[in-house]
């Protein structure tokens, strides 16, 4: 695909528009809420769709276009910065191919799987022990000291608890959240969004850059909220002694700041990996096939060519190293030759499946 010309360039910023879902997994919960998060006039989040996260749910949210960025936190609406508002925010996304969209179903399994591949980590008395310093936090602020200092024992044992199972434990996972950067657009485009980055940084214009990159990122992001246990036990047990004296409002405050210590980390699985991933496999479905009809020749090609966007894209958003993607196309090219006239055969998709493995690693959630 050509690049875009000067005067395409000029609307760049309505060009990109990327989809964002939020799979919020609440501990010892047998389902997940999914929740989609979209603009509202000014250029503000709302939560679309009902139900309440925990206080640590808090997410770094892509605001529609290839513009703004701004901090959400879940079940509250954040205002964007004035110069968000005054940008050309886009209308729709770019259009999808027929074949990015047959395999969509399988992006959206990829989620779900990864949210309970990681949910499998959780530590059960890890959940436990965060909800009785929050049910000490409430309890305070009702000047429930009783209940608070029962809430805090409770905590502090199941923190012993962990840690004697597991002396080298350094962190305890007890929440899951599962983001999607979904960005609906074509290679040509994000190279010149990049270049229009580039050009605003250039010139000082960090905060424009700033919002331009934002959107270019179209993956699944797992973040796993973790207790560190080297500071978070000695920091529950330190408020007992501040209950005791009648230091209420200071114990509020180290509970609350206990709370924030919380550790997040985050994993990473690039989509257009899964689309390209899917793709291919459709493709080799195809290609094994013997006596294929013109339908079938043309749906494998549609294929090849699709996955082939999707390894430019990956490769332009800088998911993986640079050096890798040109063997992978090189073997795209030789099953297309393969392939061509109806040709068919087995074992052809096996080296670019393997180079996709080790392009990225293996995916949370499969396996």
């Amino acid at each position: 695909m050509s690049a875009p010309t000067p005067k395409e360039t000029n609307n760049l910023k309505s060009a990109c528009e990327p989809r964002v879902h939020v799979l919020n997994s609440i501990p010892n919960n047998d389902c997940l809420s999914a929740r989609e998060y979209a603009p509202t006039p000014g250029g503000k989040r709302t939560v679309k769709s009902g139900g309440q996260p925990t206080s640590r749910s808090r997410v770094r949210m892509i605001a529609s276009g290839a513009l703004p960025a701004a901090l959400l936190c879940i079940g509250l609406a954040c205002s964007a910065p004035d110069s968000v508002a005054a940008s050309t925010l886009p209308s729709r996304a770019q259009a999808q191919s027929a074949s990015s969209k047959a395999v969509q179903p399988q992006v959206d399994k990829q989620a779900s799987d990864a949210a309970a591949q990681k949910r499998k980590t959780l530590i059960a008395d890890a959940t436990a022990a965060i909800a009785e310093t929050e049910q000490a936090l409430k309890a305070l602020e009702e000047k429930k000291t009783d209940v608070a200092l029962k809430a805090l024992a409770d905590a502090t044992g199941k923190l012993e608890l962990i840690i004697a199972r597991d002396p080298k434990l350094a962190l305890a996972p007890v929440h899951v959240d599962i983001v999607t950067h979904d960005l609906f657009a074509d290679p040509a485009t994000v190279s010149a969004v990049t270049l229009e980055a580039r050009k605003d940084l250039d010139a000082g214009k960090v905060q424009d850059a700033r919002r331009l990159l934002a959107a270019l990122a179209s993956d699944i992001e797992v973040h796993t909220s973790n207790i560190p246990l080297a500071t978070y036990p000695a920091a529950i047990k330190a408020i007992t002694p501040l209950i005791d004296a009648g230091r209420i409002d200071e114990a509020k405050t180290q509970l609350q700041a206990a709370l924030n210590t919380l550790v997040i980390t985050t994993d990473v699985i690039p989509l257009p990996k899964v689309r390209a991933e899917s793709l291919l496999k459709e493709a080799q479905t195809l290609a094994e096939k013997k006596e294929r009809s013109k339908d079938e020749n043309d749906r494998l090609a549609r294929d090849l060519k699709a996955a082939r966007e999707q390894l430019q894209l990956s490769e332009m958003l800088g998911y993986g190293n640079k050096a890798d993607y040109k063997p992978m196309e090189e073997q795209l090219d030789e099953i297309a030759e393969k392939s061509a006239g109806g040709k068919s055969g087995i074992g052809w998709f096996d080296k670019i499946k393997k180079q996709l493995s080790d392009q990225f690693g293996p995916l949370l959630g499969t396996g």
